[in-house]
């Protein structure tokens, strides 16, 4: 079989010949070279203090995992920035190895999910709106997997942070499931358990796709076109 380096030299040399091409190709590199570089070495874990912005008293908290947690965090960024979000932290969830790494997650052994940690003003924001948005851009029908990322840190959960977030999670997932999937004939597949230990992700990776315009978003991260949840008890 030949190696990575002629692999793509060869879908260069094919990209070149096609015409309808139009992705740019800082981008579709990046796409093509992020399974060869998760492994790459890591920073130092669980850093807690750098980057990390102030947040105030009264704040909640939500934590989700949609899969790649880049993605995830930016459309966050984009839907909810200075409209109530205080801050959003890419980590690590769901697992039972202490201070993990981004390789160590990568091989789907730690247990953990790629996470996103939202630190938000409920007085503008509901939990019940972060959830919603949650299900939108996502695909929660997928088990340990999100587009052509497939593994358990892939995964699709809530973590929720109390029994009033455990109640509300249970019933959007509900309604999702009955007035968005259930037509389609499919199932959500999201965990929905206690928020447990969170590990903020090497610092290299929160603000990735500010840092890296052309970096890697999975193509199924996108807001989907569905219609208001109904109260249907």
């Amino acid at each position: 079989m030949p190696s990575p380096p002629t692999l793509i030299a060869i879908l260069l040399l094919l990209l070149a010949m096609t015409s309808t091409f139009t992705m740019p190709l800082p981008a579709f590199l990046s796409r093509l070279l992020r399974p060869l570089t998760s492994s790459a070495r890591m920073g130092i874990t669980s850093d807690t203090g750098s980057g990390r912005a102030a947040i105030p008293a009264g704040a909640e908290t939500a934590t989700v995992a949609a899969g790649c947690f880049w993605g995830v965090e930016h459309l966050y960024r984009k839907q909810f920035g200075g409209k109530g979000l205080y801050d959003a932290r890419v980590g690590y969830v769901g697992g039972d190895v202490e201070n993990p790494t981004y390789k160590a997650v990568c091989t789907g052994k730690t247990g953990h999910s790629e996470a996103l940690q939202i630190h938000y003003d409920p007085a503008q924001i509901s939990y019940r709106q972060l959830l919603e948005f949650f299900y939108r851009m996502h695909d929660a029908t997928t088990a340990d997997r999100q587009g052509p990322d497939v593994g358990p840190q892939y995964r699709s959960g809530i973590y929720f942070h109390g029994a009033e977030q455990e109640r509300v999670a249970r019933e959007v997932t509900r309604q999702v499931g009955e007035q968005w999937y259930g037509k389609e004939g499919k199932r959500v597949v999201t965990e929905i358990v206690p928020a447990g230990q969170w590990w903020d992700a090497e610092e290299y990776h929160q603000l990735y796709l500010n840092k890296n315009p052309w970096g890697y978003e999975c193509p199924s991260h996108f807001l989907r076109p569905f219609p208001p949840l109904e109260d249907n008890k």
